[in-house]
């Protein structure tokens, strides 16, 4: 007697289309949720007194190593980048995630357990060498499983996330500082475990990137990710053609891979490479010396040292001013389709300018009449809205950008060298933000204004736009080698999506509908919880 075949166990216990993006979502925005917490951490830390006095950090004679202790963070997020460079491709998206994680548990109960300096400092560089790990991996592994539609909608989400895990940490600062003692900074960093168990609890049972799955030859399981993520049936039109043009891709790229040393050099077949990964990179470039990390690392520092406020006041102004950075970021979930990548970095930096402008002046007047309240207390709303102008554009489209501009081998080391930019800038921001407000007032303001200013050209001319484009649109826009310049290329610039990407996605897929041009034969096996077209 034969037995009747059994059936094929559903992956992903079921979920599909929408339901399975909103889980990879959750694993990655709760990635940045944890970022976000990190980097408002330490700035209640730095001025609970317990943590000063049991790390022998009290006094200005002090202020180079507490800056140090603060920065040496960003190091170890740095060295996290470039280890992801390295081993992120050959483990793949989800496994360099849980990497990551798994190192970051062991930095946060260093720091949260520390009673030396030398502790701390252990501790900060370990958890930075997993957050570096994370950030430079959730992106990519967001984008590459997202829907055209929801792909910039969803990064973009992802560091409003960031910003509620700021914002969060902020009212966690001030709540405790009315407890006082060493629960009033051990406590934070202990919480950092609320998203690592989130992380670790849903990352391992979700579907790898299907381009990395083509990449390393797992056609059979990046088919069924893509049925999955579509909704769609294994052999339907569209998941084949996907499977096709990902395919022409990899291997375009494969045959005309320029290799790092020859990076420098022209190359008849090269995509722009180079181009490409400077672009990503000089995003993160610029969010860093656009000057945001003042803030967020240092704010209730700026208010007492530089506003006058008390430590009480700095601490109340710096959770509500997280409120609404909360609020702007997520303007930017609603804006990033319709006014471009591009739309958004111009509008935010030029707000940046006009805010670091206009505090600079006030803070001026305030230090040349102390006596008088309203020029600090002018200058604190300036810097709400500099946070409601970073956020609305600044905060994701540099982690959004490096995802989509570099082509599918170098996505991974192209988000993973963007990532590190980001790091190896905020350190220096970090440890000269205190040195600098120390040493020269109001003067260092100066310095932001300028780098706001600058930025606005050089992404007027040299950005090109990525919104409503497939990644294998950006890479067949690369083939035609572009002008450096992009103003005078209407496909480069559009919002909306090229007609010509349009037209050439729907002749592959009536081709690959009426068995015509296809790269590889349409999988034979149908398992039968996806025959019908939902994929349900």
């Amino acid at each position: 007697m034969t037995s009747a075949p059994q059936k094929k166990s559903r992956p992903y216990f079921g979920l599909t289309g929408g339901w399975l993006t909103f889980w990879v979502t959750v694993a990655c925005a709760t990635d940045m949720t944890l970022f976000g917490y990190d980097q408002g951490v330490f700035s209640g830390v730095v001025i609970t007194e317990d943590f000063l006095e049991i790390h022998d950090l009290v006094g200005p004679t002090k202020t180079k190593t507490l800056s140090t202790v603060t920065a040496i963070y960003d190091v170890g997020c740095f060295l996290g980048a470039i280890l992801a460079f390295t081993i992120g491709e050959g483990l793949g998206r989800k496994k360099t995630v849980l990497a990551g994680t798994t190192i970051m548990a062991v930095g946060a109960i260093l720091q949260a357990t520390s009673f030396s300096l030398e502790q701390m400092f252990v501790g900060r560089i370990i958890s930075g060498i997993g957050n570096g790990v994370n950030t430079a991996t959730a992106p990519v592994w967001q984008t590459e499983t997202s829907q055209l539609k929801w792909r910039g909608k969803l990064v973009i989400l992802e560091m409003m996330m960031n910003i509620a895990g700021y914002a969060f940490v902020n009212w966690v600062n001030y709540g405790l500082s009315f407890a006082g003692g060493a629960i009033a900074w051990r406590l934070p960093l202990a919480l950092q475990f609320l998203f690592l168990f989130v992380l670790w609890s849903t990352t391992p049972w979700l579907p790898e990137s299907p381009r990395w799955l083509l990449a390393h030859g797992k056609e059979d399981e990046a088919v069924e990710v893509i049925s999955c993520l579509e909704a769609k049936s294994l052999n339907d039109p569209f998941v084949i053609a996907q499977r096709n043009e990902i395919n022409f891709t990899i291997e375009y790229e494969r045959e005309n891979s320029v290799r790092w040393r020859d990076l420098l050099k022209k190359s008849p077949n090269d995509t722009n490479t180079l181009r490409r990964l400077l672009l990503g990179a000089g995003s993160q470039f610029m969010q860093q010396f656009g000057g945001i990390n003042i803030m967020s690392y240092y704010l209730p520092t700026v208010l007492k040292s530089s506003v006058g406020f008390s430590d009480e006041m700095a601490r109340l102004l710096t959770a509500c001013n997280a409120i609404s950075y909360f609020f702007f970021s997520g303007l930017a979930v609603l804006l990033v389709e319709r006014m471009g990548r591009r739309g958004l970095m111009l509008l935010s930096t030029f707000g940046q300018f006009v805010c670091f402008l206009v505090i600079t002046i006030l803070l001026r007047f305030a230090d040349v009449y102390p006596d008088n309240d309203s020029y600090g207390s002018a200058a604190v709303a300036f810097i709400f809205l500099f946070h409601a102008s970073f956020g609305v554009g600044m905060l994701g489209v540099p982690w959004l950008y490096p995802t989509e501009i570099n082509s599918l081998p170098m996505r991974t080391k192209g988000a993973a060298l963007a990532t590190g930019t980001d790091w190896l800038t905020n350190f220096i921001i970090v440890e000269i933000t205190p040195i600098g407000i120390q040493n020269i007032g109001w003067r260092f303001w100066i310095v932001w204004t300028v780098t706001n200013f600058l930025f606005l050209p050089i992404i007027y001319f040299l950005y090109p736009e990525t919104a409503n484009r497939s990644l294998e649109d950006i890479d067949a826009y690369y083939r035609t080698k572009p002008s450096l310049v992009v103003v005078g290329d209407r496909d480069a610039i559009s919002r909306g999506r090229p007609q010509r990407y349009i037209d050439h996605e729907e002749e592959e897929i009536k081709r690959t509908a009426a068995g015509k041009g296809i790269a590889q034969p349409v999988v034979a096996e149908h398992v039968e919880w996806s025959t019908g077209s939902d994929g349900r």
